[in-house]
């Protein structure tokens, strides 16, 4: 099931798009504003987004850019008659099409799909496969199993889940809030030490020298990631 987020400040909108997209099993989310609408995308596996210019807060146009700073997911811009000047600048900075309001729900279905099918069969994207490499680390979803140059390493659950996240986003920082949110599902109150502790121990499992990672990275007062390829 894909899951497609739905932004614009207008709930009436919201509210009739979620019917269309869920009368043919869309999974949706909603958002009012820009800022939510990059918290969802953050913390949740986004296929789609529908997404207003005109909102409060923070704008489709600048809510656009930032997206487009993390993923290439498609993104469809909901814009009034008049606004040809925001429209045209959306499409420049990474929007893949617009819908003009009032709009027809058969045109929002024939559009939802045709950038699904473009984004997830014909090029513009994958569907995630079972087994993630990122240098000599190859992580099989599917087995529940980890590789470092072909060798096993043998990870408990949470430092699997933690790697995972990490191979899923590769160069994608994450504070110590949000992993404790993705991987032990509760809130965060003073995880940054039981975080910490698990990355030192990836790293032991992972790196030759632990205190010169390759993979595993420390931000400064940001979070951790994994580098692309493992560059040093």
């Amino acid at each position: 099931m894909y899951n497609i987020l739905i932004c614009d400040d207008e709930k009436d909108i919201v509210s009739a798009l979620k019917i269309y997209l869920s009368s043919e099993n869309y999974n949706t989310y909603e958002a009012y504003t820009g800022k939510e609408a990059l918290q969802i995308v953050r913390n949740n596996e986004i296929h789609l987004i529908l997404l207003d210019i005109m909102m409060p807060e923070m704008d489709g146009i600048t809510a656009m850019v930032k997206i487009r700073e993390t993923t290439n997911i498609p993104v469809i811009l909901l814009t009034a008659k008049g606004e040809d000047t925001d429209k045209v600048l959306g499409l420049n900075v990474g929007a893949d099409d617009y819908i003009t309001k009032p709009f027809n729900p058969v045109e929002v279905l024939a559009r939802v799909k045709s950038q699904l099918r473009r984004y997830l069969h014909l090029g513009g994207g994958s569907i995630k496969s079972s087994s993630l490499r990122i240098g000599g680390i190859e992580l099989d979803d599917k087995a529940k199993t980890v590789t470092l140059d072909g060798e096993a390493v043998s990870l408990t659950p949470k430092e699997y889940d933690i790697l995972k996240l990490f191979m899923e986003n590769p160069g994608r920082v994450f504070s110590p809030k949000d992993i404790y949110n993705r991987v032990w599902k509760e809130p965060s109150y003073g995880s940054e030490s039981t975080v910490a502790v698990h990355i030192r121990h990836l790293r032991e499992k992972l790196e030759l020298d632990p205190a010169e990672p390759r993979y595993l990275k420390v931000v400064w007062g940001q979070g951790y990631k994994i580098e692309r390829g493992g560059e040093s």
